[in-house]
């Protein structure tokens, strides 16, 4: 018996399920610091998240042959030494990825969209082995069908990579009538669903300057995590094969 065309929403993680700018920006600032580069206003800190750490770096002044050690640098920060201390218990200390929080009301939209059916999957330019104990430690993954993100050699970094490898190791075949949305909060969200032949939802709750999301061709926009999963279904209807 075949199976029934399957509705994929594939996630972004930092600014969409998660807040995790604290981390994010504590872990730059301390690769400016230790790369000897003046360190970024804070404008420029918060578009940070979202975009593959390369090209954060690029655009804020790294030269390019430091962009190597810079990239090890933040890694270390965000990921293996406890250099942050815990606000959640003073006195220790946690890697830059762990100071993070999920978004409130995420955790239920996410019950919902899979109660109705969907397949949901993590798609993030934040490395996977990055992605993978984040999302275990703030209880997403048993919520999820896959987590995918940007490979550790840099050969898999920009959103339209991402999505395109979460699509093929789950096995999406849009000749078989499956169909997919993205979701974030960043111009690179709304550029890599485009690129890969998708539409994206766009979330106002995360980091993307006024009028980011709509510039880069983001098809609707919604303010309040309440309102994920009433959205991404009203698109599913509306999209229906055959109905335009």
């Amino acid at each position: 018996m075949s199976k029934s065309p399957r509705r994929l929403v594939l996630l972004d993680l930092d600014g969409t399920l998660t807040a995790s700018h604290p981390g994010i920006i504590a872990s730059v600032v301390r690769t400016f610091q230790e790369l000897g580069y003046p360190v970024p206003d804070d404008d420029a800190l918060r578009r940070f998240i979202g975009p593959a750490i390369e090209e954060s770096l690029r655009i804020n002044g790294i030269r390019e042959k430091d962009i190597v050690r810079g990239v090890q640098v933040y890694r270390r920060y965000y990921s293996e030494i406890a250099a942050f201390e815990d606000p959640k218990h003073p006195g220790q200390h946690i890697p830059g990825r762990l100071l993070a929080k999920v978004f409130d009301g995420i955790p239920e939209q996410l019950h919902r969209l899979r109660a109705h059916g969907l397949t949901l999957a993590v798609a993030t330019c934040k490395p996977e082995y990055q992605a993978l104990p984040v999302c275990e430690y703030f209880g997403l993954m048993p919520l999820v069908d896959g987590i995918y993100g940007a490979s550790k050699d840099s050969t898999r970094i920009s959103k339209a990579q991402v999505i395109t490898h979460a699509q093929q190791t789950l096995g999406f075949d849009i000749k078989h009538g499956d169909r997919s949305l993205m979701v974030g909060d960043r111009w690179t969200d709304v550029d890599g669903a485009l690129e890969t032949g998708m539409d994206c939802l766009g979330c106002g709750w995360g980091y993307a300057e006024s009028g980011e999301l709509e510039s880069h061709g983001c098809y609707r926009v919604i303010e309040r995590v309440d309102q994920l999963c009433q959205a991404v279904e009203d698109y599913f209807q509306d999209n229906l094969p055959g109905s335009n």
